[in-house]
C-alpha cells in the first residue's frame, strides 16, 4: 500500500530555460540547412525534457519502506521526521549539512525533510530529502511508523 509518492521533477521555469535550445540549435544548423535546424531544435528540446523527467527521482513511502531514488530504508530504522522550510532548509542543505548524510535533494525544490537513521550498522546519520509537500511526507512517515508499532 502506497501512502506517499512524489516525483521530484524540475519546476516549470527549467523547461522555459530549455526553450533557449531552440534558437541556439537553429542558429548552429541554419547555415547548413534550415529544415535540419528546426528538426534538431525540436529533437533537442523534447529530448532534454524527456531526460529531465526520466531522471527525476521518486520519493515513496510504501509497505514500511522509505524510498528516495534508488535508495530504500525500512521505516522502523528511522527516527522522527522533520519538515524544514525557508532559511532553515537552505542551512540544512548547506552550512549545517553533515557530510555523512544521505542526500536526495534537488536545487529547484527548497523544502526538505530530515529523517534521522537509528541503525547502528549504518554510518549515515540522517537522510535529507527534497519535497514540495514536506508536511505530507512527514505525515506519511509517521503513519507508516505507527502502523508498524501496532
Amino acid at each position: 500500500m502506497t501512502t506517499y509518492r512524489e516525483r521530484l521533477v524540475p519546476s516549470g521555469r527549467i523547461y522555459l530555460y530549455l526553450i533557449l535550445l531552440i534558437p541556439a540549435s537553429i542558429a548552429v544548423f541554419a547555415p547548413i540547412n534550415i529544415i535540419a535546424g528546426y528538426i534538431c531544435a525540436v529533437v533537442l528540446y523534447v529530448g532534454s525534457v524527456l531526460v529531465l523527467f526520466a531522471l527525476s527521482p521518486v520519493v515513496r513511502v510504501e509497505d514500511g519502506m522509505l524510498s528516495a531514488g534508488k535508495a530504500r530504508i525500512p521505516v522502523a530504522l528511522l527516527g522522527e521526521p522533520e519538515a524544514v522550510t525557508g532559511d532553515a532548509a537552505t542551512l540544512a542543505r548547506g552550512r549545517k549539512l553533515d557530510a555523512r548524510a544521505w542526500l536526495c535533494i534537488r536545487g529547484w525544490i527548497q523544502p526538505v525533510v530530515k529523517v534521522n537513521v537509528h541503525d547502528p550498522a549504518d554510518p549515515v546519520p540522517y537522510w535529507l530529502i527534497s519535497s514540495r509537500n514536506p508536511n505530507e511526507l512527514v505525515a506519511a512517515l509517521e503513519g507508516a511508523n505507527h502502523e508498524l508499532a501496532s
